[in-house]
Order: C-alpha cells, then sequence, then structure tokens
C-alpha cells in the first residue's frame, strides 16, 4: 500500500500550524541558512515546535537546506544537519552533493528539484548516492515519470500547484549574472518577471517591454489520479513565501481532492491522521494567480506565458463593455474552460462588492487595477478613473468577503479517539486508544462514594467525557461498563485533561522518525562533470569523482564565467508562444538566432527542436 502525502509550504511556525490544520500530511519549511528562499529561514526552536505540532496529526516536517555551498560553509551545513536531527525532524531537502562526503546523520535526505530530477538517468543517480526521495522537476512530464517509477525505487515527488520557474531548476543564472544574486544560493532576484525586448538577426526589435518569460501559475488538480497512477506519493504545493490565507485556501482545496481520489483507491492511503473539517469553500481562482496552467503534464503545449503582467490576475468574471462617466455596469459572469482550471465549466464570480480589488489590461497592455468604492445596483464605481478601453476581460484579484472569511475560524483536524472508563475496587481508570493505536491510561485512586442516581451519574459522566473540545481528539466510543460511584466533575475532567496530555505525548513519541540506513553506491556513471552540474566545493567534485568523472568543472555560482555559457535552460519556447515553431506553425519565425535584450545585457536564444528546449546563451 502506497502512503500518499498532500505537502504545503511553512513561511514560518504559525502558517505551518495552519497547513497542518487544513490537512497537510507534511509542510516543508526554511531553516535559519541555506535554504532556496532566503527571506523565508526560521529558528530551531520554531521548527521544533513544529515538529512536535505535526507529529502530533502523524504529518511530517521537511526542512529545506537546500543551496549551493562553498567549502567554509560545509561545516556550518554539516552542524545544522546535525541539529535538526536532534530536533525530530523528518527530513531534509538538499541541493548540494558535497553534503554526502561529510560526516551526516542518519536522517531521510530528499534530493530537491533545485538537482535538476528531469529523467531516469538522474534519478538512478540519486537514489545510488543514497537519497529516499526526488523532487521531480515541473517539466516531467507523466510518460517521463512512470518510467522513472518502473526503473527506479526511489520516492516521487511532485509539484501540483503554485508559481513557475521558467527555466529548469537548478539550471539558471541569469539572476546572479545580472544582479549577483544567485538563485542557486537562495537569493533569486525574479528576473523572469522584468520586462525585456525581442530583436531579430538584423537587431529589429520584434517586441517592445514585455514581460517575455513570465509564466502562468501551475493547476494540476485535474491531473491528480493521473499523477498518482504514475508514482507519486507527494504532491506539493509552491509557496514558502505565501500569506496564511493563501495556505488555508490551497491547502483545504487539494485535501478535498486528494481524500475524494483516494476514496476510491484503497491501494492508497494518506499518511496523516485525523479528519479535516471545513467552514468555508475553498476557490481556487480566488487566491494569489497569474491564471493557470498544466504545464507539460500531458506532453500538451498550451500558451503558458503572462507577457502582459507578472502579477496576480485572479478570478476573470465577465467582460467590460465600457465605461459611462464616473462608473461601469456589472459585467456577466462567465465559465471557465480552460483545461488547467482547477473547476472547468465552473461559473467564476461572484457579488461585487465595496472593497474588492479588480483590474483588466489596458489599451497599453497594461495591468490596470482598482478597488471598487461603491456598488449601486448594477453599477459599480471605481476609486479612481479608469483609462478608456473596449471590451476588455475583468479581472477579480482581491474577493474582500472571501478574504474576511478566510480570517476567522475556517477548519478544525481531529484524531479519533475509543474511550474506556472503568471503576475498580478503590480507584477509576481511564484509557484512551486513537485511530493510530497510540494509548493513554491513567489511574486515580479516590473514594468510591455510592451515586444516589447512578444512571443519571453514567450519564454525565458519558457527557463530561464526551466534550474533547479544544484538544485534537473527538470521541468515536465510550465504554462505561459500570457506573455505581458519585463522582465530582472537577475530578473527571482532572483526568481527562492528564490522559488526553499523555495520549498527545505518546503521539508525538511515535510519529518520531527513524534513522535511515542510507546507502552511497559509486558507480561508473559520469565521464566528465560540467557546469551545470553545479559543483562549487571540493566535497561536490569528489562525488562526482567517485562516479567516474575525470573532467570536471565548476559551476557559475563559483566561477562567474558567463561568456558563451547557457544560463537558462527552459521547456518553454517563445518561438512556440509565438507560432513560430518550426514543427506545427505555417507562421514564419524571424531572422534567427533571435536576442533578449534588457538594459546592458543581450542573450542569444538556442532552440534544440527535437528536445523541445530554450535555451538562453551569453554571446
Amino acid at each position: 500500500m502506497s502512503r500518499i502525502e498532500l505537502l504545503l509550504p511553512a513561511k514560518d511556525l504559525s502558517t505551518g500550524k495552519i497547513a497542518i490544520n487544513h490537512g497537510a500530511d507534511a509542510v516543508y519549511i526554511g531553516a535559519s541558512s541555506f535554504g532556496a528562499r532566503q527571506a523565508a529561514g526560521n529558528s530551531l526552536h520554531d521548527i521544533e515546535e513544529l515538529v512536535r505540532y505535526a507529529h502530533l496529526y502523524g504529518s511530517k516536517v521537511h526542512v529545506t537546506v537546500n543551496t549551493l555551498l562553498y567549502d567554509s560553509e560545509l561545516e556550518g551545513a554539516r552542524k545544522l544537519l546535525w541539529e535538526l536531527y536532534n530536533i525530530g525532524v523528518d527530513a531534509v531537502l538538499i541541493q548540494d552533493l558535497g553534503l554526502l562526503k561529510l560526516d551526516i546523520p542518519p536522517i531521510t535526505l530528499h534530493a530537491s528539484t533545485q538537482c535538476h530530477n528531469h529523467s531516469v538517468e538522474r534519478i538512478q543517480f540519486l537514489e545510488k548516492l543514497g537519497f529516499s526521495r526526488a523532487v521531480l522537476a515541473r517539466e516531467t512530464d507523466l510518460e517521463t515519470t512512470q518510467k522513472i517509477h518502473n526503473q527506479t525505487n526511489i520516492e516521487l515527488e511532485s509539484f501540483v500547484h503554485g508559481a513557475l520557474c521558467v527555466s529548469y531548476s537548478g539550471q539558471c543564472y541569469i539572476s546572479r549574472m545580472m544582479t549577483g544574486r544567485s538563485g542557486n544560493r537562495g537569493e533569486c532576484a525574479q528576473i523572469c518577471r522584468t520586462r525585456f525586448d525581442l530583436q531579430d538577426a538584423n537587431g529589429k526589435t520584434l517586441i517592445h517591454s514585455k514581460h517575455l518569460l513570465s509564466l502562468k501559475d501551475m493547476c494540476r488538480a485535474d491531473y491528480i489520479e493521473d499523477m498518482l497512477h504514475a508514482g507519486i506519493v507527494s504532491f506539493k504545493i509552491e509557496g514558502r513565501l505565501k500569506n496564511e490565507s493563501y495556505v488555508k485556501n490551497v491547502t483545504a482545496f487539494y485535501r478535498q481532492r486528494l481524500d475524494a481520489i483516494l476514496e476510491g483507491h484503497p491501494e492508497y492511503q494518506r499518511v496523516g491522521s485525523g479528519v479535516t473539517r471545513f467552514f468555508f469553500t475553498p476557490d481556487l481562482h480566488k487566491t494569489f494567480n497569474r491564471e493557470y496552467t498544466s504545464y507539460f503534464l500531458d506532453g500538451h503545449r498550451e500558451k503558458i506565458a503572462s507577457f502582459d503582467t507578472p502579477k496576480a490576475i485572479g478570478e476573470p468574471i465577465g467582460t467590460l463593455e465600457q465605461i459611462k462617466g464616473k462608473y461601469f455596469y456589472k459585467p456577466q459572469y462567465q465559465k471557465t474552460t480552460s483545461l488547467s482550471s482547477p473547476d472547468r465549466g465552473k461559473k467564476l464570480g461572484s457579488a461585487i462588492t465595496n472593497g474588492d480589488g479588480l483590474c483588466f489590461i489596458n489599451a497599453d497592455g497594461e495591468l490596470e487595477g482598482f478597488l471598487v468604492n461603491g456598488v449601486e445596483g448594477d453599477r459599480i464605481i471605481p476609486q479612481k478613473p479608469l483609462s478608456s478601453f473596449t471590451k476588455v476581460t475583468l479581472y477579480r484579484n482581491i474577493d474582500k468577503n472571501f478574504e474576511k472569511m478566510l480570517s476567522g475560524k475556517t477548519a478544525e483536524r481531529k484524531i479519533a479517539v475509543d474511550l474506556l472508563f472503568e471503576e475498580l475496587a478503590e480507584s477509576v481508570r481511564f484509557t484512551m486508544i486513537d485511530e493510530d493505536g497510540c494509548s493513554a491510561m491513567i489511574e486515580q485512586e479516590v473514594a468510591l462514594v455510592p451515586a444516589q442516581q447512578p444512571e443519571k451519574m453514567a450519564e454525565t459522566l458519558h457527557t463530561a467525557l464526551s466534550k474533547l473540545g479544544g484538544t485534537p481528539f473527538e470521541a468515536r466510543s465510550i465504554n462505561i461498563p459500570t457506573c455505581r460511584a458519585f463522582l465530582r466533575a472537577g475530578f473527571i475532567n482532572e483526568l481527562k485533561a492528564r490522559t488526553v496530555e499523555q495520549l498527545m505525548e505518546v503521539r508525538v513519541r511515535h510519529f518520531h522518525p527513524e534513522d535511515v540506513d542510507r546507502k552511497y553506491s559509486p558507480a561508473m556513471l559520469y565521464q566528465t562533470a560540467d557546469y551545470l552540474r553545479n559543483i562549487t566545493n571540493e566535497a561536490h567534485k569528489a562525488v562526482y569523482e567517485d562516479f567516474g568523472a575525470q573532467m570536471i568543472e565548476y559551476g557559475l555560482d563559483k566561477t562567474e564565467d558567463y561568456k558563451g555559457k547557457t544560463v537558462m535552460t527552459c521547456k518553454y519556447c517563445l518561438r512556440h508562444e509565438l507560432g513560430w515553431c518550426s514543427k506545427n506553425s505555417s507562421k514564419k519565425c524571424p531572422p534567427q538566432p533571435l536576442y533578449l535584450v534588457s538594459g546592458r545585457f543581450k542573450l542569444r536564444l538556442d532552440f534544440d527542436c527535437s528536445s523541445c528546449l530554450m535555451k538562453l546563451v551569453v554571446s
């Protein structure tokens, strides 16, 4: 039986707890240093508290230590791994393979997607290094995923929702080249979200100042069952910088979607414990998004760029015909038809209210946003004058009522327990056994004074024991074989509280991770290791030497020798996006090579049509 995991991002302790409350089987969180999101670091104290909270619900905590390391940093990273091991972290994500040559703890290691996990051969290599899991490249389609699953024994994790990097992760050096901030070192400046000009071989500007590398966001909600059957055991949501309302909404949506699928497949079982009840209806259209794409998962190449804006657009709610003076009329709500939509055919939009944020792409190709200042019948009054337009799609990127709802209590997660209350000769014994088989028992001496109304006492006792609000538990059954003695309410509640506390501690210990017997199995897999292997320290270099490499090149994060190098490798293709694909378009491409230009930087576009890849090369 496969154990299936819904994996959520945790910006911090509070967000991590919220994800768990809303049904996350695991969360991933950044450590104090060496994480690929430098702005999302957390103290060991907070991570330890999150570990205890997660283990209470049978969920897990993965910590990201997934930057490339310099030689001077290896010892600090090694010590950090031991500290994370000592506080009970379930797994650590790493990118720098040099850590495998050090004295690191017997903790589960996951190969970050930054390791460029895109092929059978690459995952076989990671398996020989001793990794328990590989986070697949976002570009990995279902067919390749199935091949990897069939030819390896490693666990496979895949992104299912969130923002997209236009480059294969770990193969992007453009941020470091242009700003000095390295994506492989947790400091990405998101150059892919900025403006570029597109020029042809003659220097003619074909497109001016557009976000030519900015992609829509990923949503694979319609493909979860296909991904399960292809071998995915962990469904990962992107967003370690996202706020709490995002985590609530997205977790709830995917928890419900995944549970509905698992219910029909007994060969799969979720990782975490308990049942989560939601007090709202999640809606992915109402959370941060740049519109959605399934991103090559089924092999289909759709239009996936967002040239006009890298900002959140939100849900399309209809066509805006024209503005009349200081107001416009409500548009007719529309249905979504996109294959990558989380709810195809759903009627989008709900009543527009004061404080909602609306936006549209204006005549200059810019995203123009505004708040709703008033609603009078069918008339919407914007807070500011709008530019002129004719027939544009109107989007809502702030739903005030939905956000207000998310600010309150939106979910609770409860673990089922069976309760047994027994009267003994001179004491009472209270036992709690939970759905995972963990148990706690408190026996307390007490003077057993006969109750004047035993039946009423039994009723009172049953009611008192069933009240487990404010704890992680809810009663599945209550067994009281005999009830002859009178017991004070305070005594019952104190006994119950002590038993609950003991069971919580038992659960935390029960879900403490076991040590991993990691096998490092060198084989002659490589003759060379070029700069794309991202080697930045001697230990990492030694790994490739163990696997046969004799010609080894350091990575660009160490050499910064960009001339003639590919600084971005993309499955996304501008020629395809613009209708110039040599395979399936009759539209002629302008004179090549094509160039992306931003300020003083000019990058040549090389197209590997046999592999459907686009590369950005420093001329």
